[in-house]
């Protein structure tokens, strides 16, 4: 894949009627689209049975300054695995920046850095990912299920999670009440 055509900064967005419920409405931040596939993070739905200071608890980290957060469902794959989508302004090894939207970073290290005062000045939490094997986001993409904006931090840190597909679909231009359920055949 060619480095003009990747996704990583974008927004993936499900397009009404993709039928995978998994990916309802779904607003993912791509971080990697390579030709070894794909990763990103889903943005539009918070996990009900648990919160940061309960998951920094659980991994033994004292919450200290933490706010108590909601933890987003950021994906099917890997769902007890963590990531930290975050400002730039706290970096570590392993730490992936996609341009113009936000970094990512999948170490305790982040965590204890926030629980410590020492992260990044804001950031959201998820567990698990969406993830895709190599050319297989690009196939699903030649045929109706999925969009791709551009990614703007704006609606990371300022619009709720139940928001975002919509507010995605609105930052460019797009209203999303109009989009077809299906693909018609010339």
């Amino acid at each position: 894949m060619s480095e003009s055509s990747s996704l990583a900064g974008k927004f993936l967005l499900a397009m009404p009627g993709m039928g995978d419920p998994r990916f309802d409405h779904a607003a993912i931040a791509m971080f990697i689209h390579d030709a070894g596939g794909a990763l990103g993070i889903g943005l539009g739905r918070e996990r009900d049975d648990l919160g940061l200071h309960e998951m920094l608890e659980d991994l033994e980290i004292d919450p200290g300054s933490a706010p108590d957060l909601p933890v987003l469902d950021g994906g099917p794959v890997e769902q007890q695995r963590g990531f930290v989508l975050h400002t730039p302004d706290w970096h570590a090894p392993g730490t992936i920046v996609a341009a113009g939207l936000c970094a990512l970073s999948g170490s305790l290290e982040v965590l204890r850095a926030i629980a410590a005062g020492r992260g990044p000045s804001r950031f959201l939490v998820a567990l698990g990912y969406a993830g895709w094997g190599a050319g297989q986001l690009d196939d699903e993409l030649r045929r109706h299920g999925w969009g791709a904006v551009d990614g703007k931090d704006t609606i990371l840190w300022d619009v709720p999670a139940e928001e975002r597909w919509r507010a995605c679909w609105q930052s460019a231009g797009i209203d999303p009440a109009l989009l077809a359920s299906q693909t018609g055949r010339a």
